[in-house]
């Protein structure tokens, strides 16, 4: 989140012609990779769809660091800031590329799993902090 509100904040200062050009493609791109690592996530019951949607967002990662090169060889983004960015992204893909490798972390449950009632890491817990009264028994 924080590598793609980077570029939205220095993008804001590329000059007005590149708003539907690079500004618009950087942004979409740096936004689709957040995107994907979330739509994964929700569909992790299914191994080959939670790979597919992770190289998707490395793919997206890619395209940020291309577009990002292009904003350095216009000269709308100085060498330390395309260098800060350029690493973030670099450790994006990094990642990505091992949440691939390690797919099996990711997707502990058998497809027939309901994830509604695995949603939170810990449950219980959520549920002390939603209220801390016993449930109610039915009658």
């Amino acid at each position: 989140m924080a590598a793609s509100r980077d570029i939205f904040e220095a993008s804001n200062t590329f000059p007005p012609e590149e708003r539907y050009l690079l500004t618009d493609q950087l942004r979409r791109s740096s936004r689709a990779t957040k995107a994907m690592i979330s739509e994964a996530w929700g569909r992790r019951r299914y191994r080959a769809v939670f790979i597919s949607k992770i190289d998707e967002a490395l793919g997206e990662a890619s395209e940020t660091q291309s577009w990002l090169e292009d904003a350095l060889d216009c000269g709308y983004l100085s060498t330390t800031e395309f260098e800060k960015m350029d690493n973030d992204w670099n450790s994006i893909a990094a990642m990505l590329s091992r949440m691939i490798d390690r797919a099996s972390d990711f997707c502990k449950h058998s497809s027939a799993t309901d994830y509604r009632s695995t949603a939170q890491e810990e449950p219980q817990a959520w549920n002390q902090v939603v209220t801390s009264d016993p449930p109610e028994q039915d009658k």
